[in-house]
């Protein structure tokens, strides 16, 4: 499923704050000193409530036309909100030395991850700083370097 875009609720709080929330995610409720702290935290909480579904095996809600929320008395704006489904994971196995395991476990722990967590974002980095054919030329390398 691709991105949707959702409307979201912007309006003025107490003590020049702001709040805003999404009628079609009744838990991702976000405020903040600045219209954009709220809208930030309100995408944070978008994407973890569009996870919860997603583990559940739950379909994304509609969503709700615009002409239908009723606006509240401190409202400021609709905001149209881009929520994407998340890219569902996979279990692998991999064969690794020993050494780099314990490596990479103790970098993952130091960072607050999981094993599969920190390999993910190992990947990502690797992919995304080499691109996937600069990758590969480097992998060469490495694998012509490895005494045989």
């Amino acid at each position: 499923m691709t991105a949707r875009l959702y409307p979201a609720v912007l309006e003025k709080g107490p003590k020049k704050t702001f709040a805003a929330w999404m009628p079609d995610f009744p838990d991702c409720v976000a405020a903040g000193t600045t219209q954009e702290q709220a809208l930030e935290k309100l995408d944070a909480r978008v994407a973890q409530a569009a996870e919860t579904l997603a583990e559940g095996d739950k379909e994304m809600p509609e969503p709700t036309p615009i002409d239908r929320i009723e606006k509240p008395a401190a409202f400021l704006a609709f905001v149209m909100v881009k929520v994407a489904p998340p890219n569902p994971s996979e279990r692998v196995n991999v064969y690794l030395p020993k050494n780099l395991i314990t490596k990479a476990d103790q970098r993952a722990a130091d960072l607050g991850m999981s094993r599969s967590s920190f390999f993910g974002l190992a990947l990502n980095l690797a992919l995304s700083a080499y691109g996937a054919a600069g990758f590969m030329g480097v992998a060469r390398a490495a694998v012509a370097k490895k005494p045989r």
